[in-house]
Order: C-alpha cells, then structure tokens, then sequence
C-alpha cells in the first residue's frame, strides 16, 4: 500500500500560467507540484505534464516545465489519450489456460507494467485532472492524486473531484505523504534535500 518510486510516473496537468492565478490557494498548489517535480527527478521518476489549448492559457510553468520529460498539448478535456504513447502500456492480461501446455510449448508470461503507478496533480481538479484520472482508470492504471497539488477555481469544485475521484477508486494523498514514502527511510541520500524542499 505505499507508494515506491521506481514503480511510479508523475502526470502534471495544465499547470499553465493564464490558469493558475485562477486557482483556489493556486500558489501552494503550484509549490506543491514543484516539489514534487523535483524529488520525481531526483529519484529518476519520469515526469510528464500536459496543456490545455496552450495558445489560449499559456505554457506549464517554467520551474515545472524545466523538470518534465515531455509536455504535450490537448484539447480534450481528459489528457489520457495524450499521454497513453509516452507512458509504459500495462501489459495485457494473459488468456487461456496456457500452464496446462508442457512447458516447451508455453508462451512466457507477459512482463508486468513497469511503473504502473500515475501519480496525478493538476488543474482545475473537478474538470481536466478529474477527466485524465477516470480515463486512466479505465485503462486499468493504478491512480493516485496528490490533493494538495491540485486545484479549481471553487473550493467547493475541487472538493467535489476529490469526493468523485475517491468513489471511482483513486488514492488521495499529499505531497509529504508521497515524498516519505518514495525515500522509505531518513538515511536516504536525498532524505536532508527533500527537508530542505518541504520547510
């Protein structure tokens, strides 16, 4: 039930620079985000963002954007579709009854989802982060959301994703919570880096 880095990808949607001075408490959702881009790039966790219509709210912000393998553009609301060729597909679950075959004449068994954990933060949480994470939901990749790096305009919008998202089977957590738990111990090479991020 704890989250391992090397089993995790971070999705950063539409932290882009006409939206966030909309948000709701939108600088520490943007701080949050941050840090967590930079102990995901610490711990060589891939970091993927994504912008909404960019030409009309702008770019990702450039201390996130500057940590991200790759930003992709959408208009959809879900960034899903956009995302699914740049994060390793789950593998697909094996059919028949292939162990009743002698050995020799078995097909290996499909290797499992390398890092088949999507760790989510993003705006506005009741429209385009709430969109993304039920379509990669259905994809059958395992999603969490980082609640206190997301945010919509209205608390009471982003309270509704978070309730939402919870029923259709999502992880909340928080920053700190993902950070502890992808170091797992204080003798961790980066643990005193991580401290001096969250003060």
């Amino acid at each position: 039930m704890l989250l391992q880095a090397d089993d995790c990808q971070l999705v950063l949607v539409d932290f882009q620079a006409r939206l966030m001075p909309a948000i709701h408490e939108g600088v520490a959702v943007l701080a949050n985000a941050r840090r967590l881009a930079q102990l995901a790039r610490w711990l060589q966790v891939p970091v993927w963002a994504t912008e909404q219509v960019p030409d009309k709210l702008g770019a990702t912000d450039e201390a996130l954007a500057a940590l991200c393998e790759r930003v992709v553009a959408k208009a959809a609301f879900s960034g899903a579709a956009a995302l699914q060729p740049l994060l390793a597909p789950p593998a697909p679950a094996q059919r028949g009854n292939a162990r009743s075959l002698p050995k020799h004449l078995q097909k290996p068994a499909p290797a499992e989802p390398e890092r088949g954990t999507l760790l989510l933060a993003g705006c506005e949480a009741h429209v385009c982060l709430l969109q993304t994470a039920l379509d990669l939901l259905d994809r059958d990749w395992d999603v969490w959301v980082v609640a206190d790096a997301c945010g919509s305009r209205t608390e009471r919008n982003r309270d509704a994703a978070y309730d939402r998202l919870a029923a259709a089977g999502c992880e909340l957590v928080s920053t700190e919570m993902v950070g502890f738990e992808w170091l797992g111990d204080a003798g961790h090479p980066r643990f005193k880096d991580w401290q001096a991020l969250i003060r």
